[in-house]
């Protein structure tokens, strides 16, 4: 039995949040103990202690390279996807020329708030392309943007949204960008480490990534850049990561990230069967049992098979239903929290709803292959009694 299973039934705990935070794997943890206990050394020492972590580091950027189909150089460890994404935009205005950036409205905080800051501070003109009712990005006004624009533009856009799960089109975001000779930098957090990517087969100039998302330790993530393009290091202060990135390397992380890639890929056809047959099945039961649920984004279509976001008519009942579902030890997530339990809406949400969100309670389901059918039907019946 998996350890993951064995914990939440001592106590007695349903964990439907993987889109935040994944359980970190028991042959990941193992791969990592030696770095922790008897490999310890600073990978920028010279004597055998350094050299050996140093030698664990350059084979996970080696494994992770392979499995992204690039060349190692390309690879940078960063301590997740926050750090990566702000780095990739923050390079692109900074040491690239961009004078327009184009993201979403519905993009991680990570990505908003890194733009809208640059934008003001280095007086960058940011553009948002429109959002479909279904949640995907209005290509064509993508185009129509670029189309306008006489700067030099990066394009910012998330390859899977991480509230309701909708999948970008990447290779066609990669063409239109190619046309009008924009970057793209891709938030892939959602997406690397449960699809095989191949990077040598898109035209992605940066991609962020978080370990953590794929039963891999927090701390720790990616940020892959092309090399055709050169950027200078957002922190200083050392040589590391090839003089891009200063500070001693999160030794343990970096292992146990390239394990944990390592496992998901070798997993993928399994795994990502099985969890998409929870989201049916999911799907299926509140569809029929629940008469006013509904379903945000393409949920069906063009999603992420992890993800499932659902609205319930608020209610007196519903507007604590985050938080009655915690005291029943089901974990899932909505909007974002405050002291009374009560949730606001967030700007995804906001987006799709427009002027109706406030009649609204969200929720976001996200499943991993730790999850059982039997614990999506204790969720349904918990559902029933406080919606």
């Amino acid at each position: 039995m998996r350890l993951y299973c064995s914990y939440n039934q001592i106590m007695n705990r349903i964990y439907l949040d993987n889109a935040a935070t994944t359980a970190l794997s028991p042959e990941v943890l193992e791969a990592m103990m030696p770095y922790f206990i008897e490999k310890f050394g600073n990978p920028s020492s010279i004597y055998s202690f350094g050299r050996e972590t140093k030698m664990g580091i350059e084979n996970a950027r080696k494994s992770v390279a392979k499995l992204l189909g690039v060349s190692p150089g390309e690879i940078f460890f960063t301590s997740g996807g926050t750090e990566s994404s702000n780095t990739a935009i923050t390079a692109a205005i900074r040491d690239l020329d961009c004078k327009q950036i184009i993201t979403s409205p519905i993009e991680h905080h990570a990505t908003l708030h890194c733009t809208d800051e640059i934008a003001k501070d280095r007086n960058v003109k940011l553009s948002h392309v429109k959002i479909l009712p279904n949640g995907h990005i209005d290509l064509p006004h993508l185009e129509e943007l670029l189309s306008e624009s006489t700067e030099k533009t990066l394009v910012s856009l998330m390859h899977a949204n991480n509230e309701v799960g909708n999948l970008l089109d990447i290779v066609a975001v990669g063409a239109i960008c190619e046309k009008y000779n924009a970057l793209f930098h891709c938030d892939m957090v959602q997406t690397i480490g449960h699809y095989p990517i191949n990077f040598s087969a898109l035209k992605v100039h940066f991609a962020s990534a978080s370990g953590h998302k794929f039963h891999g330790p927090k701390g720790v993530g990616i940020l892959y850049i092309n090399s055709s393009i050169s950027i200078k290091p957002l922190l200083q202060g050392g040589s590391q990561e090839r003089n891009m990135r200063a500070g001693t390397e999160n030794l343990y992380g970096i292992v146990g990230f390239a394990k944990a890639l390592e496992i998901a890929m070798e997993q993928y056809d399994t795994d990502s069967k099985y969890i998409q047959s929870l989201k049916q099945y999911f799907y299926d039961k509140l569809i029929s049992d629940f008469e006013n649920v509904t379903v945000n984004g393409d949920a069906l279509g063009h999603s992420l098979y992890t993800i499932l976001n659902v609205c319930f008519p608020r209610t007196e009942k519903s507007e604590l239903l985050l938080f009655n579902l915690d005291m029943a030890g089901i974990c899932v997530s909505g909007g974002s929290a405050c002291s009374s339990g009560t949730t606001s809406v967030s700007h995804v949400i906001k987006e799709l709803w427009c002027n109706k969100a406030t009649d609204i309670a969200p929720i976001r389901f996200s499943f991993c292959k730790n999850n059982t059918k039997e614990e999506l039907d204790i969720v349904l019946e918990k559902l029933k009694t406080l919606t």
